[in-house]
């Protein structure tokens, strides 16, 4: 017993006429004919009965029938999975995220991609740069997001914008109040910054930052993101350098300030990094919602 003969057989079943069910078919009635005898000469039963209007179903044909519908309804759904699949419609897409790069852009960018895809699972990881690379190595996830990334020979780095950097103060520091907020205003000033771990990171940045404004940063707290500094801002703790993403973080006491920046200090990257040998179509599909997602933000800039 086939495919075919099975499919033939159901057409034969709902015509009740092989006639009918030679054109529904398009084929023509003798060889339908030959493969109704062939699937009953197989299975050793009687599966129609002649009549004067057609054919009817024995017990065992009406029985095979509805199996049959079965069998056609499952084939049916897996044909219609797999070219879901094929096309990226359907699957699973691991995403791993780390600090600052959570806000902003990405939980847009997965939320029109979820949109847009909602057959495909996606899930969130939070991992340090050096765990992204080593799960995309791993095959444990799709694609990771981050800054400052160095380039490595079997992962490809997309730059998706770049961001100012704005500062997190108490407001009833001085430096809220103040105008023309410049780099230098932030010596001698107790700097809370991040991540504490995962060196090089953005905390070297910002001390590079510094250095080439011409002041030595008085670091008081090295914290582990950027969520854990603007709290420590909220409590008076000190001042925090941070992406302009972090904005998003509303926190009671915290306003953000943007200060003019040293001409030779370029905007924070956001990276997103892949196996180069990764030709999934549903990571395809993510990359092109995240780079039009980043197109329309910098048309705004």
């Amino acid at each position: 017993m086939n495919f075919r003969q099975l499919r033939y057989f159901a057409a034969v079943a709902e015509e009740e006429n092989i006639g009918r069910a030679a054109l529904r078919l398009h084929i023509s009635q003798p060889p339908l004919t030959r493969q109704i005898q062939q699937l009953e000469d197989e299975l050793g039963v009687k599966l129609l009965h002649r009549t004067s209007k057609g054919v009817e179903l024995t017990q065992a044909g009406d029985t095979l029938y509805h199996e049959a519908r079965n069998i056609l309804a499952l084939t049916a759904v897996a044909t219609e999975r797999t070219v879901k699949a094929e096309q990226g419609h359907l699957g699973r897409l691991d995403i791993a995220i780390f600090g600052s790069a959570i806000l902003g852009l990405i939980p847009k960018t997965v939320l029109e991609f979820r949109n847009a895809y909602p057959d495909v699972n996606v899930v969130l990881h939070t991992m340090s740069k050096p765990d992204q690379i080593k799960a995309l190595r791993r095959r444990q996830i799709d694609i990771g997001f981050n800054r400052l990334l160095a380039p490595h020979e079997d992962i490809t780095t997309e730059v998706i914008l770049y961001e100012e950097l704005v500062i997190a103060v108490n407001e009833n520091h001085p430096l809220a109040k103040k105008k023309d907020l410049k780099f230098t205003d932030l010596a001698g000033e107790p700097l809370i910054l991040f991540p504490s771990n995962a060196r090089p990171g953005f905390i070297d940045y910002a001390i590079r930052i510094c250095n080439d404004a011409g002041f030595s940063p008085n670091i008081t707290q090295e914290v582990g993101d950027a969520v854990t500094g603007v709290a420590l801002v909220a409590s008076g703790f000190g001042i925090s350098i941070v992406p302009r993403s972090t904005t998003a973080l509303s926190l009671p006491g915290v306003i953000y300030r943007d200060f003019e920046q040293n001409k030779d200090v370029a905007g924070l990257d956001l990276s997103c990094i892949y196996r180069t040998d990764n030709h999934s179509q549903i990571l395809h599909n993510f990359l092109q919602v995240v780079r039009r997602y980043a197109a329309e933000l910098e048309k705004k800039s």
